[in-house]
C-alpha cells in the first residue's frame, strides 16, 4: 500500500485512463475487477448516456472506480449531477479550472484528482483542494500540455512542488516504465494507450489494430494553435501537414478539424479521415488483449525490472 493506493482504496498504484471514445463502463469494470482503478471518460458522452454507463459499471464491479470529466466541454453541470446522483467515489478533472467543481465534488464525498502539465498547475490544482495529482507528460496521447515537458522531467518538478498522491503519466506501458515513474517521485502511474488496444475498450477493432501495429515514430503532436493533440500519423493528419505547409491560420485548422472526428475515427473505425488520438507508447504495444492481461503483464514486468536494479558500486 502506498498513499495513492490508500486514497484510492485499490490494490495495485495504477489508473486506467479515462479516455474519449474508448473508456466506457466494460473498461473502467474490467480495470477495477483487475485491481487498479477504472475510469470512464465521460468527454465523449451526453449526461444521459454517461448516467447509463455509471449504473452499468456499477453493476459489473463492486469495487471502486472513477469517471473523467474534462472541464472544458460542454454539459459538466449536468454531468456532475450525474456523477453526485450515481454515488462515484472518485472524478479525475482534466482541462480547466479545478477551483470549479472541486469543492462541489468532495462536500458530496468524492475523491478528486486533477490532470496537470506543469508543476505550476499541480500547484494551482493543490490550492483549489483537490485529494491527488496526475502529471501528464509530453509522450501521451491525445490533448496534451503546451509545454511539451516529457514525463521523466515532469515527474521529479510536480514532486518537488506539491506534498500529494502523485500519479505519473505519458509514455507508460509496462512495468519498467512504471518502476522509473515511482523512482522519480510518482506514487503510482496512469495507463491510456495500451488499455486502448484491449479487448474490453469501446475504440473500434480497426483503431485498435492500427495501435497495435504502429511503430516508432508514428504519432506527432500537432493542431497546437487550435488544441494541442497527438495522433496517430493518417490521411487526416496530413491533411493538418499541408494546412501547415501553406500557412493555415488558427481558423482554417480548427475548419479542417471541424466536429466528430475523433469519434469517426476512434469509435468508427475511418482510419483515413478520422482524428486518431494515441500516445508514443503505441510502438511498444503489439497486440489487442483482455485487461486482466495487461495487469498481469505490467505486473511481472515491474517485479523484472525491479529484480535488475544493481547498486551502482
Amino acid at each position: 500500500m502506498n498513499s495513492l493506493t490508500d486514497l484510492l482504496n485499490i490494490k495495485y498504484p495504477v489508473i486506467q485512463a479515462g479516455m474519449v471514445w474508448c473508456s466506457g463502463w466494460e473498461l473502467a469494470s474490467a480495470s477495477s475487477n483487475a485491481g487498479i482503478l477504472g475510469v470512464i471518460g465521460s468527454g465523449s458522452m451526453y449526461p444521459e448516456v454517461l448516467r447509463q454507463h455509471i449504473a452499468k459499471c456499477k453493476e459489473a464491479t463492486d469495487l471502486p472506480f472513477g469517471v473523467n470529466v474534462p472541464l472544458l466541454y460542454p454539459d459538466i453541470e449536468r454531468q456532475i449531477d450525474e456523477i453526485i446522483l450515481g454515488k462515484v467515489p472518485v472524478v479525475i478533472t482534466s482541462a480547466g479550472n479545478p477551483r470549479t467543481h472541486t469543492a462541489r465534488l468532495k462536500d458530496a464525498g468524492i475523491t478528486v484528482l486533477h490532470v496537470v502539465s506543469s508543476a505550476k498547475f499541480a500547484e494551482k490544482a493543490a490550492a483549489a483542494g483537490v485529494d491527488g495529482i496526475i502529471c501528464e507528460g509530453f509522450e501521451a496521447g491525445g490533448h496534451n500540455g503546451r509545454e511539451e515537458t516529457t514525463t521523466m522531467c515532469l515527474v521529479p518538478q510536480v514532486r518537488a512542488a506539491v506534498d500529494l498522491p502523485l500519479a505519473a503519466a505519458g509514455g507508460i506501458a509496462t512495468g519498467g516504465a512504471m518502476l522509473a515513474a515511482i523512482a522519480l517521485g510518482a506514487d503510482g502511474v496512469q495507463i491510456g494507450s495500451r488499455f486502448v488496444a484491449s479487448t474490453e475498450s469501446s475504440a473500434h477493432l480497426n483503431f485498435k489494430s492500427a495501435v497495435a501495429s504502429a511503430g516508432e515514430g508514428d504519432t506527432l503532436l500537432t493542431l497546437k494553435e487550435v488544441t494541442p493533440v497527438r495522433l496517430l500519423k493518417n490521411g487526416f493528419y496530413e491533411s493538418v501537414r499541408a494546412a501547415y505547409g501553406r500557412g493555415a491560420t488558427a481558423e482554417e485548422l480548427r475548419s479542417l478539424l471541424g466536429k466528430g472526428r475523433a469519434k469517426k475515427g476512434m469509435f468508427e473505425g475511418d482510419l483515413n479521415e478520422g482524428e486518431l488520438e494515441i500516445g508514443q507508447v503505441a510502438g511498444l504495444i503489439g497486440d489487442v488483449v483482455p485487461v486482466a492481461t495487461i495487469v498481469d503483464r505490467l505486473l511481472a514486468e515491474y517485479e523484472e525490472a525491479r529484480l535488475r536494479m544493481r547498486p551502482l558500486a
